[in-house]
């Protein structure tokens, strides 16, 4: 992590072991200078200038990840969520983040956003700050690197997994999401839900005919609002943020994929299933990472004749066959997600 100092024209900091550049005016030779919506040093552009204030420019400031080798970020009022966003957004690619801050305790919450935090911060030319950026610094030097290895999410294929079933619980009344899609799904086809980013269950589509009641091929019956369902893109979403319009990734058993296009939500109280499973702490080989998840899982399913996941034979089960030891098909992925995406960090979910 670098520390920038704001030269306020004197030589009294400018020279103290830790600063690693210095933001000033465009007439100071050497200095870095904002011209702007630009980043500038010597004449040259190294990157953005962004003044979050709203949603808008926020997304304006995640534009230019990938684009640019720094983003300047100075906030109209200091607020972490955004700043994590951000750090969020940067992961995989080659944009540095800069934070303006103004206090101590800005520094802390800049230097470990997410556990990660911003590879500079930019401090005005006072003593209180140069001693909190340079605190925050020598505990980053301190750090272990990363080990974590992320699942590169090659959303035109997927690796599938058996899960173990380990127990399954009446949970009582709960929502449960029914999903309606504009296009109709295969056997053995559905989508990945599950209360852990690390562990999603294949949740099959309503293509099974019944005595009962007619099919509904257009239909995931996808559990509780709290679940993570993975998008299209590789991301995954909490089920009480999805739109219509949204766009979802549906996987068949043989883990090929394609993009289903969200038509309409069906919420309604139903009796609920806990659903408990996972591979047993086994090591998981897919195309480009080797990820292991070392707990169970588990999934909110209504509990209904209707409602299945996918063996691994493969067959449709229904949640209320499920005994333990059943096998049924998942997807390891990467545990630490932040708005959906995959972060450098420690979460925990149970």
């Amino acid at each position: 992590m670098e520390i920038w100092l704001q030269a306020d024209g004197s030589e009294s900091m400018t020279k103290t072991e830790g600063v690693d550049r210095l933001l000033g005016e465009k007439n100071q030779s050497g200095h870095l200078h904002v011209d702007g919506n630009r980043l500038m040093q010597e004449g040259e552009v190294i990157g953005a200038y962004v003044h979050i204030k709203d949603g808008t420019t926020q997304q304006a400031g995640m534009a230019h990840i990938g684009t640019v080798d720094w983003i300047l970020v100075h906030f109209e009022t200091w607020s972490m969520i955004p700043l994590e966003n951000l750090v969020a957004h940067q992961v995989g690619s080659h944009t540095k983040i800069a934070a303006m801050i103004s206090s101590p305790l800005q520094a802390q919450g800049a230097g470990f956003a997410l556990q990660k935090g911003v590879d500079a911060l930019v401090i005005s030319p006072t003593a209180e700050m140069l001693e909190a950026a340079l605190s925050v610094k020598a505990q980053r030097l301190e750090q272990v690197p990363s080990t974590t290895q992320f699942q590169d999410v090659n959303t035109d294929r997927l690796t599938l997994v058996p899960f173990v079933i380990e127990s399954v619980e009446e949970a009582g009344l709960g929502d449960r999401f029914c999903l309606d899609f504009l296009s109709q799904f295969n056997p053995h086809e559905g989508l990945l839900v599950g209360s852990s980013a690390q562990a999603l269950f294949l949740v099959h589509s309503e293509t099974i005919p019944s005595t009962f009641v007619p099919t509904r091929p257009f239909r995931v019956n996808a559990g509780a609002p709290h679940s993570y369902v993975m998008m299209a893109d590789g991301s995954t979403k909490y089920m009480a943020e999805l739109e219509a319009g949204d766009e979802l990734l549906a996987v068949n058993a043989e883990g090929t994929t394609r993009s289903v296009v969200l038509g309409r939500l069906k919420i309604e109280q139903r009796p609920m299933l806990k659903i408990v499973g996972g591979n047993g702490g086994k090591t998981v080989q897919n195309t480009k990472k080797t990820l292991q998840n070392a707990n169970t899982s588990h999934v909110f399913m209504q509990q209904a004749e209707t409602v299945r996941l996918v063996s691994d034979e493969p067959n449709a089960v229904s949640v209320t066959e499920l005994v333990p030891k059943i096998t049924v098909l998942g997807w390891i992925g990467h545990a630490a997600r932040h708005v959906g995406l995959p972060v450098d960090g420690e979460i925990e979910e149970r």
